[in-house]
């Protein structure tokens, strides 16, 4: 098939110039991994998700031409087809390439190779305004491959994206080492970095308990596990000193489960596991549960009946690894919620900085991922929980990601997020305010 793609894009930017001083807009997606309930008003939907193809595979230059709405499931079976995978894999499939530039995507090659619009070369973005713009790291549109990620397509949508690739072997050995002290941990975790992993990531079990996995691409496997059925990846950290896994099936480790967060649906329990059956034993299956129920508040109302006061707290953080101890004890402590999943960011010797989500050049992070509902005796003011997390965020110098609930006070924000930066941007790229401010997107839910 012939590459249309110029053909499409210019017929959608004719479109959405044509629509210009008509109601705010926000993508129509099938999917979403943003958690935050918006507030329901009259935006202007754009339909992208035509966009959704792997133009190209190049082996020999290690990049991937791809649009914006192509999901990491369509990606990652294309470029495996070669041999190759993107550098950045985030850990669910239906996480779209476009979406992880616009917000932040991790997984555990991150320690080497940073976060996914680290791994970036060239971002075609469609502006609010109905332009089409190429940005690269050094051209006019610098300024916007800069600050795109984070922008939460508030500047504007990825239609098209040249992203690097890493080879592959058929296998990945994963190797676990446990730890009973969150500073050993921390420490242990912060060694693997400099070892000659491929993948690195942990689980946070309890004050007690943390597990460092190493994972290692190998071309033979004595055996094969297979946690797409009745076994659970995560539970086996705690067990399995040594495992194997296909690529494939490795990269998708955490799909199956949606980490550990299944068991909100019960699909843990085996019986309700062969219900659901394999091809329902995923993330897109969950996030559908999910919004589900957001729509119908059956979760609410049953924690109204048992007389508790839920607070939903989904966070991930980046915490310098100078202050990542303290943190994790602050959780334990504080928040309580557990398995916590924690995975490294480099590379250290970071130079390119990023206005809206900026990391310190040469400095490892160490990201917190924890998912789940605290339920209270007692009323808590609006967002008690994640507000506390929020403050001990910036205490330690790290960042927040904005895909989720959050609570800073515009001031706050616009310190942690160079706000003044966005906002020449802003004027550059979105000069009629087209699309909504990411103050007013992230934090009031516009």
């Amino acid at each position: 098939m012939p590459d249309d793609h110029a053909a499409r894009a210019e017929a959608v930017a004719a479109a959405l110039g044509r629509s210009s001083g008509g109601p705010p807009l926000a993508l129509a997606k099938r999917t979403s991994n943003l958690f935050r309930d918006r507030v329901r008003s009259g935006r202007a939907r754009l339909d992208l998700g035509g966009f959704s193809r792997v133009l190209g595979v190049d082996p020999a230059r290690m990049l991937v031409d791809v649009e914006g709405l192509a999901s990491y499931e369509d990606l990652v079976a294309a470029t495996l087809h070669h041999g190759v995978m993107p550098a950045v894999v985030p850990q669910l499939k239906t996480i779209t390439i476009g979406g992880a530039a616009a917000g932040v995507g991790i997984e555990a090659t991150s320690f080497r190779h940073g976060l996914v619009h680290d791994t970036l070369c060239e971002i075609e973005v469609l502006l609010p305004g109905g332009d089409i713009v190429t940005c690269t790291p050094d051209n006019e549109h610098r300024d916007l491959f800069l600050g795109f990620p984070n922008s939460y397509g508030t500047l504007g949508y990825a239609l098209r994206l040249k992203a690097r690739l890493l080879p592959v072997k058929r296998y990945v050995r994963a190797e676990r080492a446990r730890y009973r002290d969150p500073h050993a941990f921390v420490d242990g975790l912060a060694a693997q970095c400099s070892s000659q992993a491929d993948f690195i990531d942990a689980v946070v079990f309890g004050a007690d308990e943390q597990v460092v996995n190493a994972g290692r691409f190998v071309d033979d496997a004595p055996w094969v596990s297979d946690y797409t059925g009745q076994r659970i990846y995560y539970r086996s950290l705690r067990s399995v000193d040594v495992d194997y896994l296909t690529a494939l099936d490795y990269l998708w480790r955490w799909d199956t489960d949606w980490f550990w967060c299944s068991k909100n649906f019960g699909a843990q329990h085996p019986l309700v596991r062969r219900l659901f059956g394999r091809r329902r034993l995923n993330s897109r299956t969950y996030s559908r549960l999910m919004r589900l129920n957001a729509r119908l508040g059956l979760s609410g109302r049953l924690a109204r009946m048992r007389g508790v006061h839920p607070e939903s707290v989904i966070q991930d953080v980046d915490i310098p690894l100078s202050r990542a101890a303290e943190f994790l004890e602050f959780l334990l402590a504080a928040i309580g919620i557990l398995p916590i999943w924690v995975c490294p960011i480099g590379p250290a010797d970071r130079q390119t900085r990023f206005p809206l989500y900026p990391l310190a050049p040469r400095t490892l992070y160490m990201n917190f991922g924890f998912w789940d509902v605290i339920e209270s005796r007692e009323p808590q003011r609006p967002g008690h929980f994640n507000r506390l997390i929020e403050d001990k965020v910036l205490e330690l110098g790290g960042i927040k990601s904005l895909y989720s609930d959050s609570f800073f006070d515009r001031p706050t924000f616009a310190r942690a997020y160079d706000m003044d930066e966005y906002d020449r941007l802003k004027r550059r790229y979105d000069p009629h305010g087209r699309a909504p401010g990411l103050y007013e997107k992230c934090v009031q839910r516009a």
